[in-house]
């Protein structure tokens, strides 16, 4: 299949680089595409328990201010970025940098991208293994009337079996290589028009089962009625830190699904819309899964215990609970297979570009070196659980912990999520927002001057701020400082 759908070659009069490159049908796809990315695991398995823990509606309402003022800002300059660049995310910090008169080294916020998607994939596919793996389980019966200590059991039994997981893992990998290897057009576009609307779908006919549990109202009570008493600094710093990451950005994806982006379609529409959507996946997420934890009388801030561990306990004793019990983690599923095509979609235009090879030669070499770097996940749990990585500073304070007995999985989702991330995140708000020429991200975004001057408050000094905050808060430089000050 040829890589060239449409032609880019008519440079706009503000000078826009040029480039030969696939596109999105329609803003509704793209729509679709990046919701699908940022739709993953953090949705239905974080978002849920972290409310719990922080104490429900007010916990949301604060999450929603943050989408707004960090969320939205940052996918715009992203998408700005990716669309203007119209190549992979290495080549188009270059060319920008070089549009715009700054220095090429710009192009390593594009190379970290490409990294991170990499190696977020690599544990992303091992852990979603995990939801596969309860489909046939859950379809089996296999929870019903089981007491916690059993479930746990089953648990503990798969993540304990090297060969369970390197079976799912690339089971799951397969999966995901089979759509990006078929392109734009025939691969991640087709893969979202049907993915998305089924996972919708799925979630509509949990809510129904949730209605029927007898604590639905209970559910929406404690996910939409604030109680700001229960609201701590904590809190605050989850819900900052929640509303950047699970818009998929800092890791190129959003960059690559930009560049597919045709010229006429509205970046602040399109991403406002993602952001929404993405939301709306989380607030259903939740209306599904506290009705069903209210009636088994199970704890709602259970912790990353709640999908794999809570949920199947409460399934196991609930009418029709095996059909709805699958139901779930085949939703689980699908969340987490729209996320992983993103991931690797950097890598995979990345290789086209740099070595001059096919789509499908790309992803199937991306593919196996994802695999093999899966491995270190899969045997962190069973063969190499005892390998781990401590990690600490001394200062005249106290010693400052970066790390404590960390698996290879451990690691890895520290570097990624605490480090890469937010640092490509931060990247981009500043490239954005200071560097760019503002007649080209005017060109761009394409909105109206006040429109424009709030988002450029926003990316510059707002979006900025609130990153480095959550960076210093996943580092543990927050909790140190508070504990120096006395606070």
């Amino acid at each position: 299949m040829s890589d060239s759908v449409s032609s880019l070659n008519d440079p706009s009069a503000s000078g826009k680089p040029s480039a030969t490159r696939e596109q999105w049908s329609s803003r509704l796809v793209f729509v679709l595409a990046a919701t699908g990315s940022a739709v993953g695991l953090g949705n239905i398995w974080k978002f849920p328990y972290i409310t719990g823990e922080f104490g429900g509606g007010a916990f949301v309402l604060i999450y929603l201010m943050c989408i707004a003022s960090i969320g939205i800002p940052i996918m715009m300059a992203e998408i700005m970025l990716g669309r203007r660049g119209r190549h992979d995310p290495v080549t188009t910090m270059k060319k920008l940098a070089k549009e715009s008169g700054h220095s090429r080294s710009w192009g390593l916020l594009g190379w970290m991208g490409v990294i991170a998607g990499f190696l977020i994939l690599s544990y992303y596919s091992v852990i979603a293994s995990w939801a596969m793996a309860y489909v046939p389980r859950m379809a089996a019966g296999t929870f019903s009337g089981l007491d916690a200590q059993a479930v746990n059991s089953v648990f503990s039994s798969l993540v304990s079996s090297p060969e369970s997981l390197i079976a799912w893992h690339t089971l799951f990998l397969f999966m995901t290589m089979s759509v990006v290897a078929r392109g734009v057009r025939s691969g991640l576009e087709k893969a979202v028009t049907y993915l998305m609307p089924l996972l919708f779908v799925l979630l509509v006919v949990l809510i129904f089962y949730a209605m029927g549990t007898g604590h639905f109202w209970q559910g929406l009570s404690y996910l939409f009625n604030p109680d700001f008493s229960k609201i701590s600094t904590e809190g605050i710093l989850s819900a900052m830190g929640h509303a950047f990451f699970t818009l998929s950005l800092g890791m190129g994806a959003i960059m690559v699904y930009g560049s597919y982006l045709p010229d006429h379609t509205s970046i602040a529409k399109a991403s406002i819309s993602v952001a929404l959507m993405d939301t709306l996946v989380a607030l259903l997420a939740g209306m599904i899964i506290f009705p069903i934890v209210f009636a088994n009388s199970l704890e709602p801030g259970a912790g990353p215990g709640l999908i794999f561990k809570t949920l199947p306990l409460a399934f196991g004793h609930m009418n029709y609970g095996t059909f709805f019990g699958t139901l779930f983690f085949v939703l689980l599923v699908f969340a987490a297979w729209t996320s992983s095509i993103s991931l690797i979609e950097p890598a995979i235009t990345w290789s086209m570009k740099t070595f001059q090879i096919s789509r499908i030669r790309a992803a199937v070499t991306s593919g196996i070196l994802v695999w093999f770097m899966g491995l270190f996940t899969v045997f962190s749990f069973n063969l190499a659980s005892e390998f781990t990585i401590s990690s600490a500073i001394s200062t005249k304070y106290g010693e400052f912990v970066i790390l404590k007995d960390a698996t290879a999985f451990d690691f890895l989702d520290y570097l990624t999520s605490n480090i890469m991330l937010p640092l490509g995140g931060l990247m981009i708000a500043i490239y954005a927002g200071w560097l760019m020429n503002k007649m080209y991200s005017r060109d761009e975004l394409n909105i109206n001057r006040f429109w424009y001057f709030i988002w450029s408050v926003l990316v510059r000094y707002v979006a900025p701020v609130m990153v480095i905050i959550v960076f210093f808060n996943a580092m543990g430089v927050v909790a140190f400082v508070r504990s120096i000050m006395g606070v």
